[in-house]
């Protein structure tokens, strides 16, 4: 109960109320990734030092505060509920912090291409996040923001710039993806029909994909073409992090806080997910979140690679 009570007097304490009505579905809260993982009959092991005892995995019963983790909380390979502290909880999230974290600086980036098809993508078998959201969510500024480039991502004040799928090379090692984005009103049926068929396939295609960083506006209501997204995403078994934008927008004239807004839509969310998706608060203008949402795309990136 020690780390319940701790959480709830956390400032994001609303917004993690959203994940404690008798609505939600218990639950172990874990990765879940596609192939080539998903071949495996079992997950791979945490490391040396991490294993439970025979003893320990037998109990049959969990505490509390093990069961308030699993409900709430993102938990990842190598941590188990009754492990979750406080401190391991990434600030403006919901993600724990396990061992398979590592390095998340980002020492160089280089563009690598354009493709017009899933099929054209860079074939060296690096893992990759892919971008997505709604044309003016940010991604561009987002992506900017986690290389600290002004120039590496296209910024436009007019949606809908983005119309490939776009390979950024980070560290010689793993790639960032700019997805175009979806719900231009302005574009043609046809041009948002052909979006529809090339992203949807480099998802199912695409054997490389560690994660899609979803992003939500949170300085507006949950839109229903974001709930789409995202409960397409998980009909397919595609993991996914809600990446929420614009963070620092706290003052508005009309609507709610973005805090509320994020509560909302993850109480939309969870009438899809017995459990509940990883999530994290970010502002391409203040650097809200831009490291703690490296450092869990570290932890993802490492467990995919092993």
């Amino acid at each position: 109960m020690i780390l319940k009570s701790r959480l709830q007097n956390l400032p994001l304490a609303a917004v993690f109320s959203a994940a404690l009505s008798p609505k939600t579905s218990p639950g172990p809260l874990s990765l879940s990734f596609r192939t080539p993982l998903s071949h495996s009959a079992a997950p791979h092991p945490p490391p040396e030092g991490l294993k439970r005892s025979a003893s320990n995995a037998a109990k049959p019963s969990i505490s509390d505060s093990a069961r308030f983790a699993r409900t709430v909380l993102f938990i990842p390979p190598g941590v188990e509920p009754d492990e979750v502290s406080e401190e391991m909880i990434l600030p403006g999230s919901n993600i724990v912090l396990g061992p398979y974290a590592g390095d998340s600086r980002v020492k160089e980036v280089e563009f690598v291409k354009s493709s017009a098809r899933a099929r054209d993508c860079p074939k060296d078998d690096k893992p990759e996040f892919a971008i997505l959201g709604r044309s003016n969510v940010g991604k561009s500024s987002l992506i900017n923001a986690l290389v600290r480039k002004k120039e590496v991502a296209l910024t436009s004040k007019k949606p809908g710039k983005t119309q490939l799928i776009n390979h950024f090379l980070v560290n010689k090692s793993w790639y960032i993806v700019d997805l175009p984005g979806y719900g231009f009103a302005k574009a043609s049926e046809a041009a948002r029909m052909d979006w529809s068929s090339f992203t949807k396939g480099y998802f199912i295609n695409r054997d490389t994909l560690v994660a899609v960083l979803l992003l939500i506006d949170a300085s507006v209501p949950p839109q229903k073409i974001d709930l789409d997204c995202a409960n397409w995403l998980g009909r397919n078994n595609i993991p996914m992090t809600f990446v929420f934008t614009k963070c620092d927008k706290m003052k508005v004239s009309k609507g709610k806080r973005p805090d509320e807004n994020i509560r909302d839509f993850q109480q939309l969310i969870r009438q899809n997910y017995k459990v509940h998706p990883s999530w994290i608060m970010t502002s391409s203008v203040t650097g809200l979140g831009r490291d703690e949402l490296l450092l869990h795309m570290s932890q993802l990136r490492n467990f995919w690679d092993q």
